[in-house]
């Protein structure tokens, strides 16, 4: 087990230390299931924007599918690391503040893989007006999130799990759960608490 310096997960050094140290555990190595059916199905190419992208594999599936897709990081290694993965596919990693960044384009699509979670309670209201300011009506917001009614445990993390009915008590003022599914390839650290919801903008 890696051992660690810096303990506050809001602050980009926090996390430059962890991909440095190749202490990823919530690094699934490539695109999970759900994600990859969903992009599929849909009809035409959307613009897109994966916040606390991390290693970003997903890039590379929307980029060759036609997707404006861009992935954000305020950690600067992580940011090195996807452009190092993605190769030729690297310009659409950008180092960044998902609460101060601004778009080039239009999004309608906002993926969420492990960045909820990966910040404390505290940020949890600013992400969703986050999340709603950058999304159009009608845009859609999709991906992993994760559970735990356990008593304290949001309080254990990174990751830092919700109570569902707290985190549809943020929701629903600016969104509609319009799908929502079990995941059975989870990675070890979010195994019988992720779900695959899509939700919608009002």
């Amino acid at each position: 087990m890696a051992e660690f310096i810096l303990r506050d997960p809001t602050q980009a050094n926090f996390w430059d230390e962890r991909f440095e140290k190749k202490f990823m555990p919530w690094d699934k190595g490539g695109v999970p299931r759900h994600f990859a059916d969903f992009v599929k199905k849909q009809e035409s190419t959307l613009g897109c924007l994966i916040p606390g992208c991390g290693n970003a594999y997903e890039v590379a599936v929307l980029a060759q599918a036609g997707w404006q897709v861009t992935a954000i990081d305020f950690s600067i290694v992580a940011v090195q690391n996807a452009r190092h993965i993605l190769g030729p596919l690297a310009t659409h990693v950008v180092h960044a503040d998902f609460f101060a960044y601004e778009p080039s384009g239009p999004l309608a699509l906002i993926y969420e893989r492990a960045f909820f979670c990966a910040l404390p309670p505290t940020l949890r209201e600013a992400i969703v007006q986050r999340w709603a300011q950058l999304l159009p009506v009608n845009g859609q917001l999709a991906g992993y999130f994760f559970f735990d009614d356990a008593e304290n445990a949001s309080k254990k993390g990174p990751p830092f799990s919700i109570h569902r009915t707290a985190f549809e008590a943020l929701m629903l003022p600016h969104f509609e759960l319009i799908e929502d599914s079990a995941v059975e390839d989870s990675i070890p650290v979010f195994e019988g608490k992720e779900r695959w919801q899509v939700w919608r903008r009002r």
